[in-house]
């Protein structure tokens, strides 16, 4: 049995019953009880996991304050309300077992830019990066940095006052917010800003909730001014959530410093106006190598002196994980230190208006780091990225060191739980050294990073949390650097927030806590707004303690260790959510992109197949055995339980397989999220194994079996009488609505009227025989090359084909090709992986075959390449012959081509990259360009996420809207505005989505090459 829900609690009735009431007062946004989404919405990117009672998704202000003035009544004052923007959180602040307030779906409009007073007006779900997208054409940028900032909504960033890289010379995030609206428990929506004492006491003389807070805060102020200033440490970060030692800033009184940093607690930021800095006209960064870490850390203050706009450090264990990660080909060039092994870095940035200014900086630091080079405890070399492009490049790199760290192997993976101290800069070697001595005593990896302008290092120690005994090193270890940060005079909350962590707020604060618990009080009297973090309203409720709230690695201890191997692919998912990415010309997540809902996203499949491993395995069932068995049945024999179980599926029994499955069938299977998520997180390979797991005991759509089948009946077809037949009847309306109402197919593709077999006659030209290609010479074989057929290209694209034959002879190069055999890509995208082992095992022989003789083998569609180094070596025991892309090859004979140079003419194209080529195999993109380079070409990389076609997705009928709409989010505008001719595609999907929808014919590279020559 799959498993099903349990019958509903008081709780959950009782939110139900309010959520009622909550839609009949008009609420538009969406509400959302259902397992899945709440699965979803369970976890953040810290180890904790906490179930909530429903999510909703409020479409306007006005819904919120519904929200809020309908729990203010007495009737709903047990209702739990905790806002959530982009979910990047490391100490669970948007976590709860109540209800989620998701403000990032629809509150997320930039709603005025004001350029000429520098200031921007938004509301909280806009994501960072988007704002400074909007920003750029005026030359400005909203200035708070973070590592997260495309996907952290300003939202997030103002509840847990942000800040991270650059904070020295920018400070945090309430030091850019001007103004906030924020809707109270009462249902106001409050504006505030720094206002001055007449319009203090008029506010507080009111008796409404506006009036009782206002008074509250200025009666902490002005009773505990001295102990506040006694109290709150003199660091860059100071403190984080009901800052009381800004109350007053310039002497007027400032709410925005008592709800930034509040994660919710306050109540919901719904807007903000926020202070924008001047873009810097110059950059550069200064990229400094040492032989050990602690030399990184003490040769910090050195650097300071030099002034600079930031100082970032990562150690060597960071540094090894972004080597093998896509983003190690657009910086390994900053990172030669001649033959001598990096243990640390510091990345000093400068910033300038004019050259001779940021020269005259970078000279300061290099020539005093040139001294200092070789001298012990000194650097060891440096390099220097000049340009907002190449410093970009490696703050990139910077960026992604959190969620590098979690792609470490073994079940033992860095975690945050003390991953933001912050002690004063000088402190910080010292305190790093006791630090790692804490870890070393524990024999735990770690791998650090961080701030060390501002003393803040980011630390995550190794740990298997479904480890009971590692587990309860959490609170030792967390206890241990609280006390190491005393010590040093400092904080344990430097930038991310408090979250779970403020059960220490009452130690820090001391006598001044019941103040905190004062302000609490005078805005949520009942404890309802993300309650248990920072302050509780009243001494009898506790905060939340580190090692008593549900955790991941306690819900992962219960999945059979059988199950969890078997989809290892999406296991190891941290959260840390760079599958949200808001940026439209980004690969990942197309899905995710267009509908803004988070079960349709990376992170999201990756919590539902965790939850549903974990409920199947608390009925004992074996994911393993249930895979094995369907390769056994036969399937018309097995054909009478699976409609038993889709007929009760359709009468409404539930079964939580059908939110996953709903989930997954989101999936476009572009691969990249294997290639960008950090983790390495393979959607399409767990989705594969879930789906065959799903479909034995549920009846498979008719589309499955026919794109599963495509790649076997096209040879077929593509015979003259049946390709007439073929292609008139999928011509046709009638077969076109039996399709789409039976099938679940748009259309489908139409085989070519040219016959492949016969223009390769025609060309003289050979099927590839392994006894025919052993007998040529060593020098034919040099120049041979075999092309590795696919399906799509040649029977539904065979010009392109041909085009690409007729290339590479004109490059010099005697082309064979294989006969054609099936690739199996399409079997596996829909869980068919019985046969898809077969496919795949039958045609390692064959490839084997062939790459014996020593000829290279080339594909031509990228994802069907990729797919014989990705989904062949899980499936086949003996090594695949590796199978490259075109330009793979072709990069191979940097001579021959520069041999054939002077026969093209000079041009200027642009290339619209295959998103499985660009993030799975990164290197071929370089490849590209460097070809044409050398072919007197300029090939220039055209910015662009996914087209949504994604093989068969497009064509299928549940998937063509969003298949649309993903177009829409970065080719459309690309291909209306500029001629096909100077357009380039790789990827036959590509092509083809761009002909359906704009009625316009892309060229592969190849086939523009061939029209170059002279």
């Amino acid at each position: 049995m799959l498993p099903r829900l349990h019958e509903l609690t008081e709780t959950q009735s009782a939110y139900l019953a309010y959520l009622d009431e909550v839609r009949l007062a008009g609420f538009e946004g969406d509400i959302c009880p259902d397992y899945a989404q709440r699965t979803v919405l369970a976890t953040d990117n810290s180890i904790y996991q906490i179930l909530p009672q429903a999510v909703v998704l409020p479409r306007h202000a006005e819904d919120v304050q519904i929200l809020t003035r309908l729990a203010a009544t007495d009737r709903w004052q047990a209702i739990v309300l905790s806002p959530r923007g982009g979910g990047t959180g490391t100490n669970g602040q948007s976590l709860t077992d109540g209800l989620v307030v998701d403000l990032s779906k629809y509150l997320n409009q930039i709603l005025e830019i004001n350029a000429d007073e520098g200031w921007a007006r938004v509301q909280s779900g806009v994501v960072k990066d988007q704002l400074n997208h909007a920003l750029k054409p005026y030359g400005l940028f909203f200035a708070p940095e973070l590592s997260t900032s495309n996907r952290a909504t300003i939202g997030g960033m103002i509840n847990t006052d942000a800040s991270g890289q650059g904070s020295v010379l920018y400070g945090k995030t309430r030091d850019h917010v001007l103004e906030l609206d924020t809707v109270l428990l009462s249902g106001d929506r409050h504006h505030s800003q720094p206002i001055d004492a007449d319009t203090l006491k008029r506010l507080s003389a009111g008796t409404d909730r506006i009036g009782q807070i206002h008074a509250t805060v200025d009666d902490v102020y002005q009773r505990r001014q001295a102990d506040i200033i006694a109290k709150f440490p003199k660091l860059n970060r100071c403190m984080t959530g009901y800052d009381l030692a800004h109350i007053y800033d310039q002497g007027q009184f400032n709410l925005n410093n008592i709800i930034c940093g509040s994660e919710g607690t306050l109540g919901f930021v719904v807007e903000a106006k926020l202070n924008l800095v001047k873009i810097p006209k110059l950059a550069a960064l200064v990229n400094v190598f040492y032989g050990s870490f602690e030399a990184s850390l003490r040769d910090a203050q050195t650097l300071l002196s030099a002034q600079p706009s930031s100082i970032e450090t990562i150690d060597s264990t960071v540094l090894g994980l972004a080597r093998e990660d896509i983003i190690w080909h657009s910086v390994s060039q900053f990172f030669d230190a001649q033959g001598q092994f990096i243990d640390g870095i510091n990345l000093v940035e400068f910033t300038a208006e004019t050259e001779a200014e940021l020269e005259r900086n970078i000279s300061n630091l290099t020539d005093r780091l040139q001294e200092q080079t070789g001298q012990t405890g000194k650097n060891i070399g440096y390099a220097i990225a000049r340009g907002h492009q190449q410093v970009q490049q490696l703050w990139s790199m910077r960026k992604k060191a959190v969620g590098l760290l979690g792609n470490a192997k073994g079940e033992a993976r860095p975690v945050p739980f003390v991953e933001d101290t912050a002690v004063p800069p000088e402190n910080l070697a010292d305190f790093i050294m006791e630090f790692r001595a804490v870890l070393d005593k524990h024999k735990l990896r770690y791998g650090m990073f961080g701030h060390v302008d501002a003393g803040v290092l980011h630390v995550r120690p190794a740990l298997d949390l479904k480890d009971e005994a590692q587990f309860k090193l959490v609170r030792q270890i967390t206890d241990q650097v609280v006390a190491l940060v005393s010590k040093y005079n400092g904080l344990l909350w430097g930038e991310h927030g408090k979250g779970v962590r403020s059960e220490f707020s009452p130690t820090f604060f001391g006598d001044l806590y019941p103040e905190l618990q004062q302000i609490k009080r005078a805005f949520d009297p009942f404890n309802q707004l993300n309650p248990g973090k920072i302050a509780t309203h009243q001494d009898k409720i506790p905060l939340l303690r580190i090692d008593e709230v549900g955790t991941r690695g306690e819900l992962d201890r219960t999945i059979a260790v059988k199950s969890w191997t078997q989809f290892g692919s999406g296991m190891y998912c941290n959260g840390n959510g760079a599958c949200f990415n808001w940026d439209p010309n980004d690969a990942m997540c197309p899905s995710f992109k267009v509908t803004q809902d988070r079960r349709q996203s990376p992170k999201g499949r990756a919590s539902l197949i965790r939850e549903w491993l974990r409920l199947l395995s608390e009925k004992n069932v074996d994911t393993t055995a249930l895979s094995e068995r369907q390769k056994r049945r036969v399937p018309l024999l097995h054909f009478i339980p699976r409609a038993w179980n889709s007929l009760k599926q359709r009468q409404g029994q539930y079964d939580f397989s059908h939110e996953v499955a709903d989930s997954m069938a989101g999936c476009l299977a572009c691969k990249s999220c294997t290639g960008q998520c950090p983790i390495k997180v393979d959607v399409p390979e767990f989705r594969a194994r879930f789906l065959q797991i799903y479909y034995g005991r549920y009846l498979r759509p008719l589309k499955d079996y026919f794109i599963g089948s495509l790649e076997f009946i096209i040879p077929v077809l593509a015979f003259a009488p049946f390709k007439w037949l073929y292609n008139t009847a999928m011509s046709l309306n009638p077969v076109k609505r039996v399709l789409r109402d039976v099938a679940g197919m748009v259309d489908s593709p139409l085989i070519h009227s040219l016959n492949f077999r016969r223009e390769l006659r025609r060309r003289k030209l050979f099927f590839a025989d392994p006894i025919l290609l052993d007998g040529l010479s060593a020098s034919e074989r040099e120049r041979s090359v075999i092309l590795v057929q696919d399906a799509f290209t040649s029977f539904f694209e065979t010009p392109v084909v041909l085009d690409i034959i007729d290339c590479l002879q004109e490059l010099g190069f005697r082309v064979w090709v294989m006969p054609y055999a099936p690739n199996g890509k399409p079997l596996h995208v829909h869980g068919f992986l019985h046969l898809f082992a077969w496919v795949a095992k039958r045609n390692q022989r064959k490839l084997q075959r062939l790459a014996n003789t020593g000829i290279a083998l080339v594909g031509i569609d990228p994802s069907m390449t990729l797919s014989y180094r990705a989904e062949y070596v899980k499936y086949v025991k003996l090594a695949v012959p590796p199978v490259y892309l075109v330009q793979e090859f072709l990069a191979q004979h940097k001579e021959r081509l520069a041999a054939q140079a002077h026969r093209f003419n000079t041009g200027s194209v642009k290339l619209l990259g295959h998103c499985t080529e660009k993030t799975n195999a990164p290197a071929a993109m370089k490849d590209w360009t460097e070809i044409f380079a050398m072919l007197n070409q300029t090939l220039n990389h055209e910015a662009v996420g996914c087209c949504g076609m994604a093989g068969t997705y497009g064509h299928e009928t549940r998937n063509r809207t969003n298949s649309e709409n993903i177009y829409k989010l970065s080719w459309q505008a690309v291909v209306e505005n500029q001629p096909s001719e100077m357009l380039l595609s790789t990827g036959y999907s590509c092509r083809s989505q761009v002909k359906r929808l704009h009625q316009k014919t892309l060229g592969h590279p190849l086939q523009y090459l061939l029209q170059c020559l002279k």
